[in-house]
């Protein structure tokens, strides 16, 4: 277990960090330079934080409501994201609002050149390339913001599932921890904003599960949802747990049954999801099929500008075209459909896989 030294925690504030340390118990001896980092950075910056906190509280914003794309992880969200935030008339997450989340306005940007020397060359799950201009989630900035987040509970595998399912879900979460939340994220979009006046444009998984929650603080949000053949998802998130543990975790995580987190989430995610948007008008919501959307980049997201009204795409095409120009060949990654891992998403997911036609890779 050998986490980076530049942990994400040190985007923490240190009240943020305190709670979130205190909650989850022991750290090794081995990853105190970790925690000890995070804590020197968190007071070191505190001035900043203040200062930028105080700078967005005394300016009204009158924020356009967020475009959303949602989808479980490694359905190609990623992908329609960076199509997406090609688009000058929209705010993404850069890195440096990632990693500093209080601080984007002040502080990193009088640090920059410095800041973008310490960006990661890829991204911990595959291998897709890290610029200083690439968008991100936030769920690492809301991470470092407050206290509810799966992400905490990759730091600290000892709670995994309580973590998970609270970052996720906020099952067990006080209404004190949600509305905390609630504001926050609002914050930070708001940030967003204000840092560039463009209509956010937001990329995160655990919204698959919040539609309901974000139609009530966005009213007039639209939501993109993309989805991919389970059986890859499934091979696919088991890489995804494997190489965030071996990243992040500052505790042991040998004990997290990743399959069990796999299979139980991805329907619930699911459910929740068409639950919400299931009174959402087709200029609110719309979803497409990730091997679609690869074959035709261009033509999807037409079909995105024209089901939810969010732009004039033939005036912004040649944004996306050149993007799509200057994409190298992506090596995905191969996966081995077992038999035995066929059957478990069958038993788990199998609605699913009914529902939007997929077979296992290979099978007709």
């Amino acid at each position: 277990m050998k986490p980076r030294l530049l942990h994400p925690l040190m985007g923490s504030d240190v009240g943020t960090l305190v709670r979130v340390l205190a909650r989850n118990g022991f750290v090794p001896i081995a990853q105190l330079p970790h925690v000890s980092l995070a804590m020197a950075t968190a007071v070191l910056r505190s001035p900043f934080t203040l200062l930028e906190r105080a700078i967005v509280a005394g300016r009204g914003s009158d924020m356009p409501p967020p475009v959303f794309i949602i989808g479980h992880w490694r359905s190609g969200t990623t992908f329609l994201y960076n199509f997406l935030s090609r688009s000058p008339e929209f705010a993404y997450v850069s890195p440096l609002a990632t990693g500093l989340p209080w601080d984007f306005l002040t502080l990193a940007s009088l640090l920059r050149p410095f800041l973008e020397k310490l960006l990661p060359s890829g991204r911990y799950i595959d291998r897709v390339k890290v610029q200083p201009d690439s968008p991100q989630e936030d769920e690492i900035a809301l991470a470092n913001m407050q206290t509810v987040s799966f992400y905490h509970g990759l730091y600290f595998p000892k709670h995994f599932r309580a973590q998970f399912n609270a970052g996720i879900f906020f099952e067990g979460c006080s209404p004190e921890a949600i509305e905390t939340w609630q504001q926050v994220a609002t914050l930070f979009f708001r940030k967003l904003y204000l840092q560039t006046g463009k209509r956010p444009l937001i990329k995160n998984p655990v919204y698959t599960a919040r539609v309901a929650m974000l139609r009530s603080l966005f009213p007039g949000a639209k939501f993109v949802h993309i989805y991919r053949n389970p059986y890859v998802v499934f091979q696919s998130m088991r890489n995804f747990y494997r190489a965030l543990f071996v990243q992040l975790a500052l505790q042991p995580y040998g004990d997290v049954d990743i399959d069990e987190v796999v299979v139980q989430t991805y329907p619930r995610m699911l459910d929740a999801l068409y639950s919400d948007v299931a009174d959402l008008s087709p200029n609110e919501f719309i979803e497409l099929r990730f091997e679609d959307f690869e074959r035709d980049p261009l033509s999807h997201v037409e079909k995105i500008y024209a089901a939810l009204a969010i732009g004039d795409f033939a005036a912004e095409r040649s944004h996306f075209q050149t993007y799509l120009d200057a994409q190298e060949t992506y090596r995905k990654n191969h996966y081995r459909f077992a038999d035995e891992d066929n059957a478990l998403v069958r038993q788990h997911w199998g609605r699913y896989c009914e529902r939007w036609g997929y077979q296992p890779p290979g099978e007709s």
